[in-house]
């Protein structure tokens, strides 16, 4: 009889920890791919104490195209986080995207990562001195499904030369590469500076930035699209790029599917958004020394693209949101 009391009450402790476990929901997170930062926003959420031991959720991190292709599988459920750049929300829910008039309204805003600075690599004494100059050249325009292949095809088709370029669609590490074979000209970025596939580049060749910023702005760029913003890429970020190179732009966003429980995206901020949170994402990489509370809503216009309910909850404890 005593046997058979504890047969049966180990049946119900099991039975207990598997009903715990089944109630504990996965989440998937996008990132991006290798050479981005997206990825690295991705894997440094999915290893973070407070994150691995949360009770309620635990986070997957999975490559993916980068910031439109995370648009489309949050919007769709089957990623329930990603790094959207603030341009493909907007444009995103609008139905305003490239060729693409579906409207995705299932991604709510999170909280702001950092700005990605658009950046054109050229070797040094190409005579590529502007956007123009690409006609004919072989170019790396970011991989498929990515907001750096959007946003190139956005900027080239504005500036004229996105069908006269020989245009190569690939990863940041994989342009990195073939620049360094001298198979491309030119390869573009739209990700923070500085950036590994271009310090990679920088190791075997004498590189140069295009200075992309005069070129929008003389060509109405900014107010044709007013979600970007100008910014200078210092002198000295990479080797023999000695002098400050004018640039534009997006913002990266944490966003998450309108259906993800608030109090789980408000637990996600919390943990993220602490000072132990901050200082493991600043070791993860340099750029997310832009995070912080106080702009943890920077350039956001919930208006423009709304707030998760979580994220609501979160920023208006944290004084940010009035």
């Amino acid at each position: 009889m005593k046997r058979i009391l504890t047969l049966a009450l180990a049946i119900v402790v099991v039975l207990g920890m598997s009903l715990t476990a089944q109630a504990k929901k996965r989440y998937v997170i996008g990132g991006g791919p290798a050479g981005g930062t997206f990825q690295v926003v991705a894997n440094a959420i999915q290893v973070f104490g407070p994150i691995k031991s949360n009770a309620d959720f635990s986070i997957k991190a999975q490559s993916s195209g980068g910031s439109t292709e995370n648009l489309r599988t949050v919007n769709a459920g089957r990623s329930q986080f990603g790094t959207v750049y603030a341009g493909e929300v907007f444009l995103g829910r609008n139905g305003k995207l490239t060729g693409d008039d579906n409207k995705y309204e299932n991604v709510l805003t999170v909280g702001y990562l950092y700005g990605a600075p658009a950046q054109l690599v050229v070797r040094k004494g190409s005579g590529i001195k502007s956007t123009k100059d690409l006609a004919g050249k072989k170019v790396g325009v970011g991989n498929a499904g990515s907001g750096a292949f959007a946003n190139c095809e956005r900027f080239f088709t504005h500036m004229g030369v996105w069908d006269t370029v020989e245009r190569n669609a690939m990863g940041y590490n994989d342009a990195a590469q073939a620049f360094g074979n001298e198979q491309l000209d030119a390869f573009w970025l739209l990700t923070a500076a500085p950036a590994g596939a271009v310090i990679m580049a920088a190791q075997t060749n004498d590189i140069e930035l295009v200075d992309v910023g005069a070129d929008a702005d003389a060509s109405g760029y900014f107010e044709k699209y007013p979600y970007f913003g100008k910014l200078t890429i210092p002198a000295g970020v990479y080797r023999g790029v000695d002098t400050d190179t004018p640039s534009f732009f997006d913002s990266a966003l944490l966003v998450a599917n309108a259906k993800v429980p608030a109090e789980h995206v408000y637990e996600l901020l919390k943990a993220i958004w602490s000072e132990a949170g901050l200082k493991h994402m600043l070791e993860q990489k340099k750029t997310f020394k832009a995070m912080s509370i106080a702009d943890g809503l920077k350039g956001i216009n919930p208006a423009a693209t709304p707030l998760h309910p979580g994220a609501i909850k979160f920023w208006t404890e944290m004084g940010v949101l009035k």
